[in-house]
């Protein structure tokens, strides 16, 4: 009967609509809209009517979209520029390696020290010694390690991603519910149809509440990185323009860094909501 209900759900773009018509039956999406409104007219009061300390040199709203959209900017980039969606694409491009390297070393790390208790007295003693280290600390060391530009940026945004994206998992492994290790050897499941079955799915809202951490702490390394030692990319146009006084390309380089993150989030977040009814069926399966 539970299989039925799964397997009646909704996927791919029905899926997508159907949580889209449930949002908007909330008041969240009427409150987002409120909140980058309240926040929108807030800027603008203070950087462009009343322009007060410390606000009075920021480069207001109007002054941001009109330079964004300009054809002819006064400032050398805006929508209509080449280099503007060069920085872009070179920073998704960091953003999508250090990611994909981060979670594939992460989280089979994090289920094996959650899975094995020995495994887990060898290798988290050593995760929690590295981890406390500031990502800036590692820079210098990076740029000794790797010839270049791009391997230090993308070393130094896995390195933060992937300690998040294994204690997640750790703990997601670590907060399964006994009693389905239990019902599973009664079943006379072996150990790793155990691990497969019951720890995988079992972690899964863990892993990926790791990961949407993940994926915001990993473009924070990125232009960190980029400001300090890159050569393009989203970091590396905010330093740029503040080090020859372009504060209007530099705001503007930050909002399009917010909504570049926003979406690689959205992305992170709908992959979780596809997993998720995996697990349903593969937990009900096991439980069948």
């Amino acid at each position: 009967m539970s299989n039925q209900n799964v397997s009646s759900r909704p996927t791919g773009l029905q899926y997508f609509l159907y949580k889209s018509a449930k949002a908007l039956k909330t008041p969240t999406p009427y409150l987002a809209f409120l909140g980058i409104t309240l926040w929108l007219v807030t800027y603008y009061l203070l950087c462009e009517q009343w322009r007060i300390f410390p606000f009075y040199k920021v480069p207001g709203p109007l002054e941001v979209i009109t330079e964004w959209i300009n054809k002819d900017p006064i400032w050398g980039t805006s929508l209509f520029t080449e280099d503007y969606y060069i920085n872009i694409w070179v920073s998704c491009r960091r953003i999508f390696i250090a990611f994909a390297i981060a979670t594939g070393l992460g989280v089979p790390l994090g289920l094996f020290m959650g899975w094995s208790q020995k495994f887990k007295d060898y290798a988290f003693p050593i995760l929690e010694l590295l981890r406390p280290i500031p990502i800036l600390a590692w820079v210098p060391l990076a740029i000794v390690m790797f010839a270049g530009f791009e391997t230090p940026i993308i070393y130094l945004a896995t390195l933060a991603s992937f300690f998040v994206t294994a204690l997640n998992t750790m703990l997601g492994v670590e907060s399964i519910d006994e009693s389905y290790f239990r019902a599973a050897g009664c079943l006379g499941s072996k150990k790793h149809h155990i691990f497969l079955n019951v720890v995988v799915p079992g972690a899964l809202p863990y892993i990926f509440t790791g990961l949407q951490i993940s994926i915001g702490v990993a473009w924070f390394s990125l232009v960190a990185a980029e400001m300090i030692s890159g050569d393009y990319g989203l970091g590396y146009m905010i330093m740029d323009s503040y080090m020859v006084n372009k504060y209007t390309t530099m705001v503007m380089a930050m909002l399009t860094l917010g909504f570049v993150g926003w979406i690689t989030s959205a992305m992170v977040r709908s992959a979780g909501d596809r997993m998720m009814q995996w697990r349903e069926r593969a937990l009900g399966q096991g439980g069948a």
